[in-house]
């Protein structure tokens, strides 16, 4: 199955559109069954897993994350957060069909509101997607803040 420039760009559009509209569990449906989600603590940091990181998340805590999110006894959440990313257009970075490999790269801005206290986060979100038989799949989302060094309040919501 053929994928083009336009629907990988689609894709992460939508992926941040289902996060804004609080569709968590349609965002989950997004990765692959290992998929990862991960926030690097240092600029340019290449290895994810012997270091240490703002976020380094499997399904397993994905899934933990989103029920928290959803649940109704959520009392940190009383009210909700809200947030808003706004993206610079993707950019097809590489698109490797036989190895069923595609990268794409987005700077970003995420606003996250709750109550009077605002939080603004910028950087870039590297995706690298998979075809599955269901369509485009994250292998793993890498948020690298512009920032990533200083210290943040707890993030609330997924950027």
């Amino acid at each position: 199955m053929s994928v083009t420039e336009q629907e990988l760009i689609d894709f992460v559009v939508r992926e941040a559109r289902l996060l804004d509209e609080e569709r968590y569990e349609d965002w989950l449906e997004l990765f692959t069954s290992d998929g990862r989600y991960w926030m690097p603590l240092e600029p340019g940091q290449t290895e994810e897993k012997l270091v240490t990181s703002l976020l380094y998340e499997d399904m397993i805590l994905l899934t933990t994350r989103v029920r928290r999110l959803t649940g109704k006894l959520t009392y940190s959440q009383q009210p909700k957060s809200r947030g808003v990313h706004i993206l610079q257009l993707p950019a097809v970075d590489s698109m490797d069909e036989a190895a069923n490999v595609f990268h794409v790269h987005t700077p970003f801005q995420f606003i996250e509101s709750r109550m009077d206290e605002k939080e603004m986060y910028a950087g870039w979100m590297d995706h690298n997607l998979t075809m599955e038989k269901d369509g485009l799949k994250i292998k793993m989302k890498r948020v690298e803040l512009v920032n990533c060094d200083a210290a943040h309040h707890n993030m609330q919501l997924i950027i």
